[in-house]
């Protein structure tokens, strides 16, 4: 009994980690667009709310010093000879206590080496940033900064921050929003992807609810269910309740290139200038990530 309980907790940490590193970074309130030319140039701007996921959620796991002890309970006394009970001795309350108070010991012992391994790969996945460090935020958003394309990178408290962000360029080579300095896995808030033929395929996989859980589903439904989580389908559930951030915004593609494929509830919409929009509206009954296949001039 006591292996599987092991067992399930060792996956249940394990399903948590590959949701943490798959939902990172989220998108909050936002406004994104994206003009795509047919001979390869783009313009990219993104404007609103990343989320850092350990921060909005702040350190739920209770530490080890903050753990009650479990009370002590007197078990029944017997002789070990004839196994017939009899009341108990203070000598055999006294040395069941004392059993007691060395098994509260290397259960607490236990909890704080977890503790500072869990912190341990906590920094690792956010590059080296501590989230019980008071100066984390800061050292973000100082970190965002400095990458080329923010304009404005604002900490608004509970691992939310303001941005704007804009890239233009050619695509001879694939795009991705956001690249995160020392980050080894951030899920993109929009990837472009050129094909050999000629053709990008444009996606937001972070632009819905699936983003929350990005790698596994079923693994981290179980991860959720073993650490206790609570879920919130509540449309705009705020960083730091019991459901993940959800974002909400509009995303904006204009091309002048064919439109070979879109999932967009009303298609393309001419715009003049030989240009077409693909809307998105993004929020809590987003299910499905924006996605367009655009064929480019070769």
């Amino acid at each position: 009994m006591k292996t599987s309980r092991k067992f399930a907790a060792a996956l249940g940490a394990a399903a948590m980690l590959l949701v943490l590193a798959g939902c990172m970074v989220l998108p909050g309130n936002f406004t994104s667009d994206l003009a795509l030319r047919r001979d390869g140039t783009f313009t990219f701007h993104y404007k609103g709310e990343i989320i850092l996921a350990a921060l909005a959620q702040g350190n739920k796991g209770a530490k080890a010093d903050a753990i009650p002890p479990e009370p002590f309970e007197q078990q029944p006394c017997s002789d070990p000879q004839t196994d017939e009970a009899h009341d108990c001795s203070p000598a055999e309350i006294a040395q069941q206590r004392a059993k007691w108070n060395d098994e509260q010991k290397a259960k607490k012992a236990a909890k704080a080496n977890e503790d500072v391994q869990n912190r341990k790969m906590m920094q690792a996945f956010m590059g080296g940033i501590d989230p019980d460090d008071p100066k984390a935020a800061a050292a973000f958003a100082q970190r965002l900064a400095r990458q080329e394309g923010y304009a404005s990178v604002v900490s608004k408290g509970g691992g939310k921050f303001e941005v704007d962000y804009s890239a233009s360029g050619r695509l001879d080579h694939d795009f991705t929003f956001p690249t995160i300095e020392r980050l080894p896995m951030v899920m993109p808030f929009v990837s472009l992807i050129r094909r050999a033929d000629g053709s990008v395929r444009v996606d937001a996989p972070a632009f819905s609810t699936a983003a929350a859980n990005p790698v596994m589903p079923g693994l981290g439904a179980m991860a959720g269910a073993m650490s206790g989580m609570k879920e919130s389908g509540k449309a705009g559930a705020k960083p730091g309740s019991d459901g993940p951030p959800i974002a909400e915004g509009t995303f904006t593609l204009r091309t002048d290139g064919q439109i070979l494929a879109n999932n967009t509830d009303e298609g393309p919409q001419a715009e003049g200038a030989g240009l077409s929009r693909l809307d998105w509206k993004v929020d809590a009954r987003t299910a499905t990530a924006p996605t367009a296949l655009i064929k480019l001039a070769k």
